[in-house]
Parts: structure tokens; C-alpha cells; sequence
């Protein structure tokens, strides 16, 4: 029986994180070759061994990835379209930021405002731009980006209250909202900047992610939901497949917002 991912050739930055590491998942599941592409050895090595143990080791391999080095990405390029002669896809889902990541709108530093700008979005770009080249010298490609909710309305910062998740009081810092808006119009961008390149760009926006946020929260999160509220990973996976699949090839340049409704 053929799976919608057969013989499709997928690199995933920030493979070993959250959302990651399930797109990884999901991939192989669906027929894919997936490539590891991640900073974290130490994690990405880890889950390399168990994914090998259930796919076969064939359909998996990791790579550590810096995706705002140039030269790391280039080499990236040649390593896995010399190992399995092409590459089908991109999904751009490393999620870098600085050790003062999450700071209140007040309290955060130009400095810091600059860096994790340069590392997230900075780094989505630069990755985009060297799989650009590559997908049009190969003569055709897919890049898929990561958005959020927050790309495309303001925060509900009423949700928040006094919250507390891993020792910090919860908040939307400001970088987030406008790299994450910033994806999806660099996603339109690209889309119709390689139009005739037979290159498609695309972008998921998805709601919160569960990962072990306090209960309070939650119930403020979950009562803008229609059905479900916080989503799971595994949420995300059916958009993803239907993006990489060749079921939508006439699919380009939009945001597929995933999110049971919170936005509405």
C-alpha cells in the first residue's frame, strides 16, 4: 500500500524539540525519509536510536544543524542530497532563544529583542533562502514554516494572570509575536518570489501545545477553544503530511491554522 510520504526525502530543523521530533514521527509513519536537523546532539542522538529501532535505520538520520551558519546549512545540503541523491522538503521548526527568553514587555533588552529575532526568524530565513538555491537548481521543492496564533492575532494576555510555568511568571514576550507574524508574510514572500520555480512555501500556524503548563492556565487557555482547547503534538501531524504530501501541490503561499478554533 502506498503512504503519502513514500520516497519523499524530509529535513526538520529543531528536530529533537517538541514539535520536532513529532513531525519526525510523523513522517517516517507516513513512508518519508526524515533527517534530523538540530544544535542538541546529545537529545537528537537519543531519539535517533529509538526511531531506528521501530524504522529502520534507512529512513532516519540526524544531522547537527546550526541554522544561522551558512556554511552549516550548506553542508547540511550536500551531505543529505548526496546520501539519497535529492532533497523534497524543508519544515523550518527550530525554535532558538536566549537564556532571557520570556521577559515582560518592559523588562526586555534591545539587545536581547535583536538576538532572538536574529536566531528564530533570522535563522527560518536563512535556512529558506539555502534550500531556495538548492530547490531550484534541482528543479523543484518544498518549504514548510512554523508559525503560531500569535502570528495572526494579538496575545490574550488575559489568560495569563499570575501563572507561574518552570519557575517564571507566564507572559507573551514581544519577540514572539513579531517573529511569528513575520513568518507567515516571509511564507507569502517566498511563495510568489520563486513562482515558475516549481518551489512551494507554506506555513502552520498552530494554537498552544501542551507541555505541562499549570492547570489554572489551561482553563483559561481551553475556554477560547471550540472542542478541545490545548492541543496535543500529534494535532498538528495531519496538516503536516497533507502539506509535504503531493496532495496539495496547488497549495502555495498560504497559513494553515491549527488551533480548534481559538482564533475565531
Amino acid at each position: 500500500m502506498k503512504l503519502p510520504l513514500d520516497n519523499k526525502v524530509v529535513i526538520v530543523t529543531g528536530g529533537s524539540g517538541l514539535i520536532g521530533r513529532n513531525f519526525i514521527r510523523a513522517i517516517l509513519e507516513h513512508g518519508g525519509t526524515a533527517i534530523i536537523a538540530d544544535i542538541n546532539e546529545r537529545t537528537s542522538k537519543e531519539e535517533l536510536i529509538k526511531l531506528k529501532d521501530t524504522y529502520g535505520a534507512e529512513q532516519i538520520s540526524f544531522f547537527k544543524l546550526d541554522i544561522t551558519s551558512a556554511k552549516s546549512i550548506a553542508r547540511l545540503i550536500e551531505v543529505v542530497s548526496i546520501t539519497y541523491g535529492k532533497i523534497d522538503a524543508i519544515v523550518n521548526a527550530a525554535y532558538p532563544r536566549t537564556k532571557n527568553w520570556g521577559k515582560s514587555f518592559e523588562d526586555i533588552t534591545y539587545r536581547d529583542f535583536c538576538d532572538n529575532v536574529n536566531l528564530q526568524l533570522g535563522g527560518a530565513f536563512l535556512v529558506s533562502q539555502q534550500l531556495g538555491i538548492f530547490f531550484k537548481k534541482q528543479g523543484y521543492g518544498n518549504i514548510i514554516n512554523l508559525s503560531s496564533i500569535y502570528g495572526i492575532i494579538a496575545p490574550r494576555f488575559e489568560i495569563y494572570g499570575n501563572a507561574a510555568f518552570h519557575g517564571n511568571t507566564m507572559t507573551v514576550p514581544i519577540e514572539y509575536s513579531a517573529i511569528k507574524s513575520a513568518i507567515v508574510h516571509m511564507t507569502k514572500f517566498m511563495a510568489k518570489y520563486y513562482k515558475g520555480c516549481n518551489i512551494r512555501v507554506n506555513c502552520i500556524a498552530p494554537g498552544g501545545i501542551f507541555d505541562k503548563q499549570p492547570a489554572k492556565f489551561l482553563k483559561n487557555y481551553n475556554f477560547y477553544g471550540m472542542n478541545k482547547g490545548m492541543l496535543d503534538q500529534t494535532d498538528l501531524n495531519g496538516t503536516l503530511v497533507f502539506l509535504l504530501s503531493d496532495g496539495s501541490k496547488c497549495v502555495n503561499g498560504q497559513t494553515i491554522i491549527v488551533d480548534d478554533g481559538w482564533t475565531l
